[in-house]
């Protein structure tokens, strides 16, 4: 009589080997979900900081403190994302992972059923055979199964791989009390979402050991776009020519920043309109936004229409307005303007000692 068992323990063995895929409370992506939701509170506070040095501080070094802290802005609401992302990489390849191992169940259980199914023959040559035979297809389907697991774990451990490095720490700077911790509790965010990074490729690796007829190979490493946070949770994202990623709010206010952009090295002329041969400051936004398919004044006094935002709340796209001078804020601290050339420069609310209207948004 054949050894049923024996025939079974290969198939058994890898499914002892293949992890449930079942998170603890508490793990890999609850903990990253916790950090994410952590760096938010400390994005709420820099906005409420940067707004409360603008109302109470004016001049060059109150424009230099909010052009840093709004870089430290954006490196928050980038880690903050990137954290989500992570805990979706992980939670990914732990259902992977479940789907494989109750596949698995199947597999060995159809076994079973299957040699059980030929009774008293089991103890013939024909019932030998037909055993055999049995055990080879389903420990052929086991190891596909794993094989396929593997591949999809790999592409989740490439993904968790790309989303690990953290985004470079604004050097220190003197700024708003919330936004002046903000730099060092980013840097241990940081190292949070690396640990917890390292936590997650452990238990995708994990998923399997190796065994004397398969393996699920422990992943050497999905491309994802992280950006920055909006107020809403809604925006287009954008990336910035020193590789930062942004959130404007709107297509209109993302295809004008990228147009505006474009002109970056444009020499100024007065009253120039025309990106190829000339701009001035007034002309570079209004041609920015008409890209966008938004018509907005010539002067640059009078583009103070749409809805005013405060320094904390300015988004990509949102215009900074004097009484002689406009430039469109990009994000990261940063705003384009024509100079001469047309350039990116630090924002700010200083300009030759003109009068300051505000931050618009010409698309709300």
């Amino acid at each position: 009589m054949i050894d049923i068992n024996a025939l079974a323990k290969p198939i058994l063995d890898l499914l002892a080997s293949f992890g449930s895929g079942v998170l603890p409370a508490g793990g890999p992506s609850d903990s990253l979900r916790s950090t994410s939701t952590s760096v938010d509170q400390i994005h709420q506070m820099g906005r409420a900081s940067i707004n409360g040095v603008n109302n109470a501080w004016d001049g060059v070094a109150a424009d230099a403190v909010t052009a840093k802290a709004l870089r430290v802005q954006t490196s928050a609401a980038t880690i903050s994302d990137r954290g989500n992302d992570m805990a979706g990489v992980v939670n990914q390849a732990a259902a992977q992972v479940e789907t494989g191992q109750k596949e698995l169940t199947g597999i060995a259980q159809s076994f079973i059923d299957k040699t059980v199914a030929i009774g008293p023959a089991l103890g013939t040559p024909a019932g030998m055979s037909l055993a055999v035979g049995t055990a080879i297809d389903h420990l052929g389907q086991a190891v596909n199964t794993v094989g396929k697991v593997r591949s999809e774990l790999d592409t989740q451990t490439a993904s968790m791989s790309e989303l690990t490095p953290p985004p470079p720490t604004p050097p220190p700077a003197a700024m708003p009390v919330a936004a002046a911790a903000a730099p060092q509790a980013i840097s241990m965010a940081s190292g949070a979402l690396g640990s917890v990074g390292s936590m997650a490729s452990g238990l995708m690796g994990s998923s399997a050991n190796q065994t004397s007829t398969a393996s699920i190979a422990s992943p050497a490493g999905t491309s994802s776009t992280t950006g920055t946070k909006t107020d809403t949770g809604t925006g287009v994202k954008l990336t910035l020519p020193d590789g930062s990623t942004v959130t404007a709010p709107n297509e209109k206010a993302a295809t004008a920043v990228r147009a505006a952009l474009g002109t970056v090295g444009t020499p100024y002329v007065w009253g120039g309109n025309s990106p190829g041969s000339g701009l001035d400051c007034s002309g570079m936004t209004k041609y920015a936004y008409g890209e966008a398919g938004v018509d907005i004044p010539r002067l640059a006094a009078e583009q103070d229409g749409g809805s005013q935002v405060s320094p904390g709340d300015v988004m990509p796209g949102d215009l900074a307005v004097w009484d002689g001078h406009v430039a469109m804020v990009i994000g990261n601290g940063q705003l384009v303007e024509a100079g001469d050339p047309v350039q990116v420069s630090s924002i700010r609310t200083e300009n030759s000692g003109m009068n300051f209207h505000g931050f618009y948004r010409p698309t709300e």
